[in-house]
């Protein structure tokens, strides 16, 4: 590991999180996987841990640590086959409580960060709607305030943890004729009355629960406001940094998961009386995929020191997502070649990843979408500042 950016903090709690992982969740991801449902007694043991609050400050009852760890967590978590198990962490720590923890005030902080960080309560982020994905501004759900209330009506798709999470941070319009003005960040408690939700059933992602959720007049008190109101877009552009670099660092390390468990299985395969890691066609192929998903992992390594020293990156996570993701399907693919017919078979490890990373290049973004980004800043030379700065 590369000591410019891991101390020997950061490798001590990388062995004791393979310790905790191979111990408490290893064992149970078949069932998991075959379900579709995450037992509620893990979420307790990551929070006993600290895992949640990684990234919390320690007035929040969090560590406080830096970005590093949060590395550590995202790469671990992708080493134990199980992309839906890895998403369902992630998707409450660095999408939901990314809010809590920059937008929250202090009595939301205390109702939903702190039982967060405890394992108490699980959230999720409500940004996309079935007419809608990276089109922020073109939502539809709509919050509208009366008295002590918002009433909210709508609906919201592709959300991680929205079956069985009891929370979402939810964007919606609170002046439909303002654009991105006028949307704004809400917390609503997924067992409120009105809300319901449809479990969806996806090619990978298996472990984890993924929900189309309606919005049928629920009333949501008005201190569950995060921010001022129309303050929403902001939040969400600030945040996608983070989000963008957390799936390229997810590709990078199933990637290199992939090769390891190819890499084992080629030096014990025999064809024509030597080990198939012995055949240049292979071994050359092998290198070039290792050589693509190094480059990817000190370019992350690197983005994740600028957002550590308080940077936007807006332009290297677009990257970072872009291009790991996009290797990592072709490690994958490859990887699952080198295994020949026991790469198509469920009960080794190629068949699921390859399932579970095609959802890299669309999720959170789809490529088509990131490179247009790219383009607006290298070509356009369009400027992207902290919207909150």
């Amino acid at each position: 590991m590369n000591s410019m950016y891991f101390t020997e903090e950061h490798q001590l709690f990388r062995t004791s999180l393979k310790d905790f992982l191979q111990k408490e969740v290893v064992p149970h991801i078949d069932k998991w996987e075959e379900t579709g449902k995450i037992d509620n007694f893990i979420w307790k043991k990551f929070a006993d841990m600290g895992y949640f609050g990684l990234a919390t400050p320690e007035s929040e009852e969090g560590l406080g640590l830096d970005l590093f760890y949060t590395t550590i967590l995202l790469e671990e978590l992708q080493k134990i086959n199980s992309g839906g198990f890895a998403a369902a962490i992630w998707a409450h720590v660095y999408l939901a409580m990314t809010h809590l923890n920059k937008n929250a005030n202090k009595s939301q902080k205390e109702a939903y960060l702190i039982p967060s960080v405890n394992g108490d309560k699980i959230g999720c982020l409500g940004v996309t709607e079935p007419f809608g994905g990276s089109d922020v501004a073109g939502m539809r759900t709509t919050a509208i305030k009366e008295g002590d209330f918002y009433i909210i009506n709508g609906s919201k798709t592709f959300i991680t943890n929205g079956v069985y999470g009891d929370y979402i941070i939810l964007a919606v319009k609170t002046d439909v004729s303002a654009g991105n003005k006028g949307i704004s960040l809400i917390i609503v408690d997924l067992k409120s009355d009105g809300v319901s939700s449809n479990k969806l059933n996806k090619l990978g992602w298996r472990a984890s629960d993924t929900a189309e959720l309606a919005f049928d007049n629920v009333k949501v008190p008005v201190q569950n406001l995060m921010g001022e109101e129309g303050t929403g877009f902001n939040f969400i552009m600030e945040a996608f940094a983070l989000e963008r670099l957390a799936m390229g660092i997810n590709a990078h390390a199933r990637a290199e998961y992939a090769l390891e468990y190819a890499l084992n299985y080629m030096s014990e395969r025999e064809a024509f009386g030597q080990t198939i890691s012995k055949y240049q066609a292979l071994r050359h192929r092998f290198v070039d995929l290792y050589a693509d998903v190094e480059m990817c992992k000190q370019f992350n390594y690197a983005v994740v020191a600028k957002l550590e020293k308080g940077e936007y990156a807006v332009k290297e996570a677009t990257i970072s997502k872009l291009k790991s993701t996009k290797i990592a399907d072709e490690v994958i693919y490859n990887c699952l070649q080198f295994l020949g017919g026991y790469g198509y078979i469920e009960d080794y490890p190629m068949a699921r990843l390859l399932r579970d990373s095609r959802l890299g290049p669309i999720g959170g973004g789809t490529s088509e979408i990131l490179k247009e980004i790219v383009a607006k800043i290298v070509i356009d030379k369009k400027e992207y500042k902290s919207p909150n700065k």
